[in-house]
């Protein structure tokens, strides 16, 4: 299997203090004892991971324009020690790394022809084809929440991914699309994904047509330290 990575860059270890909104974090850095107020690029809930007392992993902007100078880019399960990304939008810039490397063996038949490719109502993250011209749209999740060794999707309720599963699951059953989603656990314990059916049984029910309906479900680890973040074997979905 080809390794494909994301580096972080250089990273600065501090405590997290509180979370006043979802995509802000005060911190203590580790050293000087500085507050300092980070971005948090992940929408989700992550009260399992991000809570006071929370060790988080910060990069520095190089920016000085930029109003809040820090990102939050690791944080750390209290219950195993295994380190995950909190950065969301990343999966998307891993997988197109693998697409370019030709890593992802379950696409060994697609090559990559445009991400945020609109068709229909939505904004599909990757466009895929196939040499003899058949099309694939292919949605991709990061999953952070991991219950004894299962990663769950989503952590808090998401409209928008039910949403998107049924569009998924209607243009399947149209044809002129083959359909995928691709589940990147930003982790290294998780032993399969399953939807979280006790968060939002929505998602679950939609998941579970789609599959009726052709969508195929994949899923991928991640290998994450504190130098950056590699894609990892595939897991089972259920």
């Amino acid at each position: 299997m080809k390794m494909v990575e994301i580096p972080f860059g250089p990273l600065h270890r501090a405590v997290m203090l509180e979370r006043p909104n979802r995509f802000l974090l005060r911190c203590v850095l580790d050293g000087d004892g500085k507050h300092v107020e980070a971005h948090l690029a992940d929408p989700g809930r992550l009260t399992e991971l991000l809570f006071p007392g929370a060790p988080v992993w910060l990069r520095r902007s190089s920016n000085p324009r930029r109003k809040t100078q820090w990102s939050a880019v690791l944080t750390q399960d209290s219950r195993s020690g295994c380190l995950v990304s909190v950065q969301s939008a990343l999966v998307n810039a891993l997988v197109q790394e693998a697409f370019a490397q030709g890593a992802l063996e379950e696409f060994t038949k697609w090559s990559l022809r445009g991400s945020e490719y609109a068709y229909a109502s939505s904004r599909w993250d990757f466009l895929l084809e196939r040499p003899q011209g058949r099309r694939m749209l292919l949605e991709v999740k990061s999953v952070t929440l991991v219950q004894g060794g299962v990663a769950l999707f989503p952590d808090a309720v998401t409209a928008r991914g039910r949403r998107h599963l049924l569009e998924l699951a209607a243009i399947q059953q149209a044809g002129e699309f083959e359909t995928a989603v691709l589940f990147v656990v930003q982790r290294s314990d998780a032993l399969r994904v399953a939807p979280a059916v006790h968060i939002d049984p929505g998602f679950a029910e939609a998941m579970e047509a789609a599959q009726a309906q052709g969508v195929r479900f994949y899923a991928r680890a991640c290998q994450v330290h504190v130098g950056g973040i590699i894609l990892g074997p595939s897991l089972p979905v259920s």
